[in-house]
């Protein structure tokens, strides 16, 4: 059974820093493409940043050289890096894995949803 949980999240001021960490279980991150998405309230669920089998990582521009993905595929876990936060930064973020070994951006191309975890960015 494939199985996704994310933690790390929490409150922090604007410029701090969080680690999100998706601890993955059933499959194996080096054979799926997997990623981190956001929601908003009220907005659509965006997607962050991903890491493919055959194309590399890819970045919303609105988080490049903000944010950095990893994955340690020893620990079957994902990662996501986040510095100089913002208060646009607020969602619930939400890891996944895909079937797909590309690159892919849509929430629709993704099976597998880890339950999301709250990040808050407030003075």
């Amino acid at each position: 059974e494939v199985q996704l949980q994310a933690s790390g999240g929490g409150l922090v001021q604007p410029g701090g820093s969080l680690r999100l960490s998706c601890a993955a279980s059933g499959f194996s991150l080096d054979t799926h493409t997997v990623g981190w998405f956001r929601q908003a309230p009220g907005k659509e669920r965006e997607i962050v940043a991903c890491i493919s089998v055959s194309d590399g990582d890819y970045y919303a521009d609105s988080v490049k050289g903000q944010f950095a993905i990893s994955s340690d595929n020893a620990k079957s876990t994902l990662y996501l890096q986040m510095n100089d936060l913002k208060p646009e930064d607020t969602a619930v973020y939400y890891c996944a894995a895909s079937t797909y070994t590309i690159i892919v951006v849509t929430p629709d191309f993704y099976d597998y949803w880890g339950q999301g975890t709250q990040v808050t960015v407030s003075s």
